[in-house]
């Protein structure tokens, strides 16, 4: 029964090598092992398809042109820049494109001095948010994201006791229609409202349908870990379907006009681009019908959208279309109260379950305590707790398993060369001892759920970028600058090793010793409040095992 404990402990670690070499390669740009095969059921016409090709043209970024893009047939264009106490925006007036969006109160991890820069349009980066029209009858022309726009005069900036900013852009005449883009920023959200008024200039019925799109490149993140994988790409959401994200791989590998692996009409739903921490998408009003896509529109450029059909405008009329812009950092709260679902952007994957009550947790622990490093020690400390008589009776089971040790020893050197006996020997003495093998194994497989969930957690929330701790922990989201916690986890993950029952078979006895410290390599370079998580976590098991010990007389 020991082989079938240590062969379970194997299986976990086995597991998380595999787990860590699949991260490896989804941030190289391989496959991952476990993601589900794309669709290719033939349609004849896929989602997005009649959107105008995403291409950044106009006032293209100084340092290079975007993909896809010819400079010298570009149209000119200039750039209009809007700032509130949250957002720094820059618009192209070539179709009123969001080309920039800085997050003033979410800095670079390498330069506290500088913004995040969310969107973006450079040589090394491009990350759009485009709207325009789309005519009913194909060979027409209506304005689009590459039509020249005039921006009407007013503030730039908001003004103090200013609660509200608006920047207006208007289309010439294209195929008997004007396009009118109003932008309404306000203090303190993220939150941008888009509204776009049709104008039939023409003497015939109009048809149309708007688009709202975000563009991306498919380039990984530029802080991103070797040490574990986050996603980054388009997510899309509907009642029906609930949250569904893409590879940017998967839509690189979808052949043409094949159908997408996500709902595609709606009612109701969103449509975003998300990274680790933050997220763009695009929101609209509930029951409005939409047509969700995602697709490959140049090389290394991808776009996620949806496609909004209006109503026929009379000659002379006009027909307005309300949306709402989100750009911003993944704050939980502030998403569950923008739109449904919006708040699994946060993706925890298929710990969601749990992993919401305990963000929940931390959250209201945050509040009180008004320190995310010690708000964790708090939240661990309350889950040690819960378990605490399920962990009690793995560590008696350890504890006896260790106080048998060396009767056990001795009975497999005396009966090594007969291997049957030595088993039914051994069943012997468990039972007469009262020691049951597994004891120890299944209180921790209970117990892994939930802290995996916590992992995410911690691994998920912006609201530890550039959290402070205590004395040299600076930011919680970044690694220790001086590996003391790292240090510290390894050695209290030894200590553990120490405290447990040594194995029988001495190659099983070294890989105790060595299976810590190849798991703690990989440590050094996690986020320090997820160290200092396993850290906590360490000292109040190794506290309990070694009271349990002491009561039951083990050295």
């Amino acid at each position: 029964m020991t082989d079938v404990r240590r062969a379970l402990l194997w299986g976990v670690f086995s597991v998380s090598l595999v787990m860590l070499w699949d991260g490896w390669n989804k941030h190289n740009g391989q496959p991952s092992m476990f993601s589900p095969a794309t669709a290719v059921t033939a349609a004849a016409s896929a989602p997005g398809s009649s959107v105008p090709a995403p291409v950044a043209l106009g006032a293209a970024a100084a340092a290079g042109t975007v993909p896809g893009t010819a400079a010298a047939a570009a149209p000119a264009s200039e750039l209009v820049q809007v700032s509130t106490d949250t957002l720094t925006l820059r618009f192209d007036t070539l179709g009123a494109t969001l080309v920039h969006a800085e997050l003033l109160k979410h800095h670079e991890s390498a330069d506290a001095k500088h913004p995040i820069v969310l969107l973006d349009r450079s040589a090394s980066r491009v990350y759009l948010a485009q709207t325009g029209l789309i005519p009913a009858q194909p060979g027409t022309e209506l304005p689009t994201h590459q039509t020249p726009m005039t921006v009407s005069p007013g503030e730039r900036t908001l003004a103090a006791g200013q609660d509200e900013l608006k920047i207006r852009f208007e289309s010439a005449e294209v195929g008997g229609a004007k396009l009118v883009k109003t932008f309404t920023l306000r203090r303190g959200q993220y939150l941008i409202g888009v509204e776009q008024e049709v104008v039939n200039t023409g003497a015939a019925p109009l048809k149309a349908q708007a688009y709202l799109q975000l563009v991306r490149d498919g380039n990984p993140l530029p802080d991103a870990s070797s040490f574990y994988s986050t996603f980054t790409g388009p997510a899309i959401y509907t009642e029906a379907g609930k949250f569904q994200k893409e590879e940017f791989k998967a839509i690189e590998k979808r052949s043409a006009g094949a159908k997408p692996d996500h709902e595609t009409t709606a009612d109701n739903g969103w449509a975003a681009m998300v990274q680790h921490y933050f997220a763009t998408a695009w929101l609209l009003p509930e029951k409005a019908t939409r047509e969700f896509f995602t697709r490959k529109v140049d090389t290394n450029l991808y776009s996620v959208g949806m496609i909004v059909p209006l109503e026929e405008i009379a000659p002379g009329a006009s027909r307005k279309l309300s949306s709402q812009l989100f750009v911003g950092p993944q704050e939980e709260k502030r998403l569950e109260a923008m739109a449904p679902g919006l708040e699994l952007v946060k993706d925890y994957g298929f710990v969601t379950i749990l992993a919401k009550p305990m963000f929940w947790t931390l959250d209201k622990l945050h509040s009180f305590i008004g320190n995310w490093g010690w708000s964790i020690i708090a939240l661990v400390v309350l889950l040690k707790i819960a378990f605490y008589w399920l962990n009690a009776n793995a560590y008696k089971s350890m504890a006896k398993m260790k106080a048998v040790g060396p009767k056990v020893q001795e009975m497999r050197e005396r009966l090594k060369d007969d291997p049957q006996k030595m088993q039914q020997e051994m069943m012997r003495i468990y039972r007469e001892e009262k020691v049951n093998p597994l004891g120890g194994c299944l209180p921790i497989f209970v117990q892994m759920p939930f802290f995996i969930a916590l992992y995410w957690v911690l691994l998920s929330s912006v609201e530890m970028r550039g959290a402070p701790w205590l004395g040299w922990i600076t930011d919680l989201s970044a690694k220790d600058p001086f590996f003391i916690l790292p240090l510290l986890m390894t050695a209290t993950s030894l200590l553990q090793v120490w405290l447990n029952p040594t194995p029988p078979d001495p190659m099983q006895a070294k890989m105790m010793w060595i299976m810590p410290l190849a798991f703690s390599v990989m440590f050094f370079f996690f986020p320090a409040g997820l160290v200092l998580y396993w850290f906590v976590n360490n000292l109040l098991s190794i506290a309990q095992q070694w009271m349990i010990n002491r009561q039951l007389g083990v050295a």
